[in-house]
């Protein structure tokens, strides 16, 4: 796994980070934080990760293309982080996931809930030291911590995501029970047998191997303790040797920063192969629910659970989503908005275009979960 291993130079990130989000991460509106990027550097981010799919579509692309986009993945997902996570603030608000609905659930609850169902799926109890693995800015982390009542540490590769949770931790008065720590999960900077619990909400995609992140989750477990996942997976639907499949692929691969999507039965190697102890696992995709998961993405109201959900609903409808490109581009043109904003917030649209058909093809899963545990 070693070759997938990038030296960090955690200086010139925050360097980077400071040159390219200045003092936006201090503002309350993921809105006007976006407008407020320094436009050159945004651009330089904006090129460096969309250098890894330029002219590479399901037709051409090659397994040396996927392994250079492994070989860069710290690099990939800081980049793609710095440009999407306004976007994903303003648009789905400050959990990064998805989740299952019960009919007529509010948006928010629902998010809720499966964070919950986690953090009750791997045993979270009061005091506990936790980890979270690639946690966003912060949204899961506060959840479980009021939910279990744990101390949360959060681990994340990009530092204006660590910014924007810490700030979100200080004004909610949790500032004492999360932390959040600037990392790469593939090297973790925690001595051995640090947590009693570790948890990932759709972060541990973005590795370049999963055996690799799985084995540094068990060394920072102490022995006995819990791993829990909620996984993106190809599901057993998915035939690489069909163009279809591999272009679904493809573009949730390129719109949500993701060096290289693996299959569920890979990912069951991955953590046999870390030396965990596979307790649980379970699609939760496939339960038989009366709203799917992806209905949100697919800005479809006839599922809508709360009429205070129509706006999240709204802006995922193609109809909103295009005219946010077109408002994008125009910004830049006038200089109101950082060089590259249109072009992810595009690259994200399809996505989720894709996310969606992968869906209802059963090809895709955003859920597998998957519940561990570290030999005694």
């Amino acid at each position: 796994m070693s070759q997938f291993i990038a030296k960090e130079d955690h200086e010139r990130d925050a360097a980077f980070s400071k040159a390219m989000h200045g003092k936006s991460a201090a503002q309350k509106s993921a809105f006007l934080a976006m407008l407020n990027k320094d436009s050159k550097s945004q651009a330089v981010a904006a090129d460096a990760y969309f250098k890894h799919w330029d002219n590479k579509d399901a037709t051409v692309e090659t397994e040396k293309d996927r392994l250079e986009r492994k070989e860069d993945y710290a690099n990939l997902t800081r980049n793609y982080y710095d440009l999407a996570t306004g976007l994903y603030e303003e648009a789905w608000g400050q959990c990064f996931h998805f989740c299952r609905f019960a009919p007529n659930e509010p948006f928010l609850q629902a998010i809720a809930r499966h964070e919950h169902y986690l953090a009750a799926q791997i045993g979270l109890k009061k005091g506990m030291k936790v980890l979270d693995v690639g946690c966003g800015v912060g949204g899961p982390a506060r959840e479980i911590a009021k939910f279990a009542d744990a101390h949360i540490t959060g681990l994340n590769i990009n530092d204006y995501q660590i910014q924007r949770a810490t700030r979100a931790a200080g004004l909610c008065g949790m500032a004492d029970q999360l932390k959040f720590v600037k990392g790469d999960f593939m090297q973790m900077p925690f001595p051995d047998n640090s947590f009693d619990a570790v948890y990932a909400i759709e972060a541990t995609v973005h590795a370049p191997s999963l055996a690799g992140v799985y084995s540094e989750i068990r060394r920072v477990l102490k022995p006995g303790g819990t791993f829990g996942v909620y996984e993106w997976l190809m599901t057993d639907e998915y035939d690489p040797t069909d163009a279809h499949h591999r272009s679904i692929r493809l573009d949730i691969e390129q719109g949500d920063g993701i060096a290289n999507m693996v299959s569920i039965k890979e990912a069951h190697a991955a953590i046999a192969a870390a030396g965990l102890e596979l307790q649980y696992a379970e699609d939760l995709a496939t339960r038989p629910d009366h709203t799917p998961w992806y209905y949100p993405l697919a800005g479809d109201f006839q599922y809508l659970g709360s009429v205070w959900d129509f706006i999240t609903i709204f802006r995922m409808t193609k109809f909103a989503r295009k005219t946010v490109e077109i408002m994008l581009n125009g910004m830049e043109f006038l200089g109101l908005a950082a060089k590259g904003t249109a072009r992810t917030s595009a690259s994200m649209a399809k996505a989720g275009d894709a996310l969606v058909l992968g869906a209802k093809e059963r090809l895709f899963t955003p859920m597998y979960l998957m519940v561990a545990r570290k030999p005694e």
